[in-house]
């Protein structure tokens, strides 16, 4: 081993679990980090300790070692309205609570806020890039740059029940002004466009919208057959199920995601898998708001590549990756009468490397290994609820949560180092959130 200084960062110690698929587990690890990327990895039992020279050495001993976990799905703005409406059904959660308050409060100023918040939750439970999908999301990137995390920013689309008469046209213009903005301003962040779903956007917003995002080479998210209350709208509006619906409009293709994917049926998923749709998959929204089960055994078995989301701390309630792996492991092993489905070892992948998949992200993220981003997290082992340990993977998915991340490290950078976060002020951040929680408090008390 030849040595190799100027190092931003030693990683020496611990185990690591890289989700690369070369090799499962690495004892006693060696990562070396320089400008934002992982520059070797590997076993550190031979190393002598002047091998490597770096400005920061993290001691990993007692530690899993894993890829930040990627969040295909989130609405961060809407920390702001978390518990405020729960145990409520999805259309009257949004037609008579979150509707009205998002028309009321939701600014670029309070999606910067919120947003702050809700990446500092984020990188506090180990999630180390998220994908967002909301309005004023110019404030949602900033915030990202800000706290030095990693985003794919989706500029949000929706003609009901907000615009009398939506213009197309003028949708394409802020969508492409929008993915001008990003496209190269950080590192961090990628452009993204997000129409709300096939009941609340126009054929033609949908189509228009698409078209952006293809000539621009950037993901196209949407929701998609989420509840059976949308495939009923869908099918009395325009004959049709919300996947048939969007395959007849021609948008379906392997930059598009579809978040949910609930009410799909054999045909469908078959469409999606040809199309090459990635999926999103949010297992606590979905039981929480009782929208159904995915049918992810079936998704996998058709090819499509699917990740996991958290959704929004709305109808969650919380951005914990850790509660998202372990609901989707064990919801499709009831839902299938089968405890061999969902094995940690997928699940993982789901948070991690698959996860970057559907971004378009893993050639950058999702594994730890030579050439990729710094995107990497500690998991503190040395706990009750983790101990004895004999499987990590299983471990990850069924022992640990985002309160046993120890440190986590984005693009080369540590921005939170034993539970203590680096690029903000959690305090300020929580109060200016109370600040406008005590608005929205208000509001729900003359409701």
């Amino acid at each position: 081993m030849t040595s190799m200084p100027n190092l931003d960062i030693l990683i020496q110690g611990g185990m690591l679990l890289p989700m690369s698929g070369e090799r499962p587990i690495i004892e006693d690890a060696l990562i070396g980090i320089r400008d934002g990327r992982i520059l070797f990895v590997e076993s550190g039992r031979n190393a002598k300790p002047n091998d490597h020279h770096a400005k920061d050495t993290i001691h990993a001993a007692g530690s899993l070692i894993l890829p930040g976990l990627v969040n295909t799905h989130t609405h961060v703005p809407m920390v702001a309205f978390r518990g405020m409406a729960d145990d409520l059904p999805l259309m009257d959660w949004l037609q008579h609570y979150i509707f009205p308050l998002e028309a009321k409060y939701v600014n670029r100023d309070m999606a910067y806020r919120t947003a702050r918040l809700a990446i500092a939750e984020m990188i506090l439970s180990g999630t180390t890039t998220f994908c967002d999908g909301y309005f004023y999301e110019s404030g949602v990137a900033q915030a990202a740059i800000d706290c030095g995390m990693r985003a794919v920013a989706s500029t949000g689309f929706i003609d009901l029940p907000f615009l009398e008469s939506p213009d197309p046209t003028n949708h394409s213009r802020i969508a492409e002004k929008f993915i001008t903005k990003w496209a190269r301003r950080s590192p961090l962040i990628t452009p993204a466009l997000f129409c709300h779903s096939p009941y609340t956007c126009l054929p033609e917003t949908i189509r228009v919208v698409k078209e952006t995002a293809r000539k621009a080479g950037v993901p196209f998210l949407i929701h998609l057959a989420e509840t059976r209350e949308e495939v009923a709208i869908m099918k009395e509006k325009y004959g049709l199920s919300p996947v048939r619906y969007l395959h007849r409009l021609g948008v379906l293709d392997e930059a598009t995601i579809a978040v949910h994917a609930v009410w799909v049926d054999d045909e469908e998923i078959a469409v999606l898998g040809e199309c090459g749709v990635k999926v999103s998959h949010c297992p606590e929204s979905n039981m929480k708001l009782a929208s159904g089960i995915c049918p992810l055994t079936k998704l996998l078995q058709q090819g499509v590549t699917v990740g996991l989301g958290t959704d929004s701390a709305a109808s969650n309630n919380d951005l914990d990756m850790f509660g998202e792996m372990d609901k989707a492991a064990k919801v499709d092993k009831v839902a299938r009468l089968d405890p061999t489905v969902m094995d940690a070892e997928t699940v993982l992948k789901m948070a991690t490397i698959n996860g970057a998949r559907v971004l378009g992200l893993e050639k950058e993220i999702g594994s730890i290994e030579p050439g990729k981003r710094a995107d990497i997290i500690l998991l503190d082992v040395k706990k009750p609820h983790l101990t004895p340990l004999y499987h990590p993977l299983s471990h990850v998915v069924y022992c640990a949560s985002g309160a046993d991340v120890a440190t986590s490290i984005i693009e080369g950078r540590v921005v939170m180092r034993d539970r203590r976060l680096t690029t903000l002020d959690i305090d300020e951040v929580m109060e200016s959130m109370n600040e406008l929680a005590a608005s929205i408090r208000k509001d729900l008390h003359h409701g």
